[in-house]
């Protein structure tokens, strides 16, 4: 059986005594219950319901969305399987509490019925308690977000190394997160990070959603990169990696996949940011960062209003780095810092990238310069020179200002292939 924490655990120690002891009992039972009907990820929970004696929580089994999106109204694929769809994104969206109407006509709409939890006293309507179910009830399903920035980190000949090396890079790696994390926190900026590993490197994404936390997880990225660099020049042999990066703004899956007789503590994620990062950093180089081709809502102190799109947010982003400047690197003080897309004749060079399925994206390769107080400069990301030759793009037909490359264009690469020796 596994030891793993309990939400109702976490909700304790976290909240300590602003929750009552009657009502983390409460949790502790509804947890309880939740798991019993889980029955080790067969079914997930969508969504929940204050009651008078209790909850009322709606329960389907886990291949049951799928099923239903793909679905119209007459039983087969249709033209509603878009709008089932898109009801299951919003459902899965945000605050998983309804009243409880809603939640019948919820039931009724996937023909199924709610299950009702009885607890030993009812819950009360304290945000701290609320918060703690919200928390218990995501943990049991699956959640949607719309938009939200996610990093992609992949160490560079990461198969080549040693076992040990390679447990020593991935340390390494980790150590640059934890620093940077550090450093903005004694700054005043709180990134509540979470990563999963791919194996040679790390899906991190900012829990929080806010305007500000898109930023914020740019910033954390510069730090690291920054962090990995100069422990790359202090190091010997392979025990820092050469790293390569991806940012990306876009929608995905959250989920908590089974451990032992409990889903995990620590989520994962899957969707479009993800297949869209995995992509990008197929085609990058040893250090180069790209950035995904997005549109954006910044911060009120931006004092931009609407969408802002990849440049614009670089931009914003640049400026806020001033933020920094004091932040202690390797015992040197950043005196200064700025980050851009590479440039050609003053506007931001925009890559298209094409893998090997056809498929095309477009990217911008991010430039990042240090300067410390000791007058040291450090710049990081592909230089100018490091980069595809532009196009002439009247002739490719590609549009103003993009750089059309494939594969070939970026790195030679060894064909796949199997034959008898």
């Amino acid at each position: 059986m596994s030891n793993a924490p309990t939400a109702a655990d976490s909700a304790g120690s976290v909240a300590g005594d602003a929750i009552s002891i009657v009502q983390r009992g409460n949790i502790k039972s509804l947890e309880t219950t939740l798991r019993k009907q889980w029955r080790l990820g067969q079914n997930i929970v969508l969504c929940w319901s204050s009651s008078e004696k209790g909850v009322v929580v709606l329960l389907v089994p886990h291949y049951f969305l799928g099923n239903y999106s793909a679905l119209g109204s007459d039983g087969g694929a249709g033209e509603d399987a878009d709008s089932n769809e898109a009801f299951i994104r919003q459902l899965i969206s945000g605050e998983r509490r309804k009243q409880r109407e809603e939640i019948f006509e919820i039931a009724n709409r996937f023909n199924v019925s709610p299950t009702f939890i009885k607890l030993q006293h009812p819950l009360e309507e304290d945000p701290r308690l609320i918060d703690s179910v919200e928390q218990i009830i995501k943990r049991y399903g699956i959640s949607y977000v719309e938009s939200r920035a996610v990093l992609l980190f992949d160490i560079a000949e990461f198969s080549l190394y040693t076992p040990f090396e390679q447990a020593g890079q991935l340390n390494s790696l980790s150590y640059s997160m934890n620093s940077a994390y550090n450093k903005l926190l004694a700054q005043g900026i709180e990134i509540n990070f979470a990563r999963t590993t791919t194996g040679d490197g790390y899906y991190v994404w900012n829990r929080d959603i806010s305007d500000g936390a898109n930023r914020d997880l740019l910033h954390f990225l510069l730090l690291v990169i920054a962090d990995n660099a100069i422990a790359r020049q202090a190091s010997k042999g392979n025990t820092v990696p050469v790293i390569r990066m991806a940012y990306h703004i876009g929608s995905h899956y959250e989920l908590y996949q089974a451990e032992g007789v409990n889903p995990t503590v620590f989520s994962y994620i899957v969707g479009d940011v993800t297949i869209e990062l995995a992509r990008m950093l197929d085609l990058a180089r040893p250090d180069q960062l790209y950035i995904g081709d997005f549109e954006v809502s910044l911060p009120e102190d931006s004092g931009l209003a609407g969408k802002a799109d990849t440049p614009a947010f670089l931009n914003y982003c640049s400026e806020q780095l001033k933020k920094l400047n004091g932040v202690q690197l390797s015992g040197e003080a950043i005196s200064g810092m700025n980050c851009r897309p590479a440039q050609l004749d003053g506007k931001p060079r925009r890559f298209r990238l094409t893998d090997k399925h056809g498929i095309s994206r477009s990217a911008y390769s991010l430039q990042f310069d240090i300067a410390f107080a000791s007058g040291r400069e450090l710049s990081l990301g592909l230089q100018d020179s490091e980069l595809p030759e532009p196009l002439d793009t009247a002739a490719s037909g590609s549009g103003e200002g993009v750089d059309g490359h494939s594969v070939e264009d970026i790195h030679q690469r060894a064909t796949k292939s199997v034959v008898e020796e």
